[in-house]
């Protein structure tokens, strides 16, 4: 079984020590295979909050693929952030702004969504679309395919609608028709699993919450998701009875920081049978 942990919205300048912690802690006890950073790593871009962020993600000790998010580009610095916008980002998580993680199961394709002269709103070009589509295409049967955004490519409440993903709508159904599996995003803290029916084949929306940071919703704690692949394993402490029994199978984990436990635990399981022809 491989292991995919997704962390979104670390906002380092905002995080919390003790629920880093915490997170750190859960690393170790998961081991994942691959760490997906969905973006907004930093709150305002600074040198020192990225070096912050690249620490702790050492600490991690799994592969990461990164992605910037719209707070990851100097928001108060306009030369920095009309002539090098990612600059600072690149010093910490290298300059592949779209990177791919592959192995025997699992196609991970990042996107960057942030454009320098957009605040807030990301977006996904023609070409960019275009480009992952070849890459779903390209993927063995055996790999669970999964897009990283930043903003997301469905919302569950009509308040978050101003934040969906520009041109979202054409990449949800060129992507189906690819082959992707799951789409995980952030950006909004508020963590969800939702399928998508009605495209060439079923798609699944996974956002994270934010991850270690004070600026957390009413609604959603910190959290993280963690993505298992392939055989079902027993085992998984006190909570594994939510986890159904299955054979080759996803299951999407939400993992909410709990404060009178000081740790995060499992809170929703949601089994996932990608379509394969």
């Amino acid at each position: 079984m491989s292991v995919l942990l997704q962390i979104s919205d670390t906002h380092f300048g905002t995080e919390q020590p003790h629920v880093v912690e915490a997170l750190v802690t859960l690393a170790a006890q998961q081991r994942p295979d691959v760490v997906v950073l969905s973006g907004d790593i930093t709150q305002r871009a600074r040198p020192a909050q990225f070096r912050a962020a690249r620490a702790f993600v050492d600490r991690l000790g799994s592969p990461v693929l990164a992605i910037p998010g719209n707070h990851n580009i100097a928001l108060f610095d306009l030369w920095a952030r009309l002539t090098r916008p990612y600059a600072r980002y690149a010093a910490a998580f290298g300059a592949e702004l779209e990177p791919v993680h592959t192995s025997q199961d699992l196609l991970i394709v990042g996107v960057n969504t942030t454009r320098a002269w957009r605040h807030k709103n990301g977006e996904v070009s023609a070409a960019q679309i275009d480009r992952v589509a070849k890459l779903l295409t390209a993927a063995s049967p055996r790999q669970l395919r999964v897009v990283v955004v930043h903003q997301p490519a469905a919302v569950t409440q009509a308040r978050d609608r101003p934040n969906l993903l520009r041109g979202h709508g054409v990449a949800k159904r060129v992507w189906s028709a690819a082959g992707a599996d799951l789409v995980m995003g952030g950006h909004i803290h508020l963590p969800y699993t939702r399928a998508l029916n009605g495209l060439a084949r079923r798609l699944w929306v996974v956002q994270a919450g934010t991850a270690i940071s004070s600026r957390i919703r009413r609604e959603a704690p910190n959290s993280v998701n963690l993505v298992r692949w392939g055989q079902a394993v027993g085992g998984g402490g006190a909570q594994a009875q939510n986890r159904p029994d299955a054979g080759d199978c996803c299951f999407i984990e939400r993992w909410d920081f709990a404060g009178r436990d000081l740790g995060f635990v499992r809170t929703a399981v949601t089994p996932v049978q990608p379509e394969r022809t």
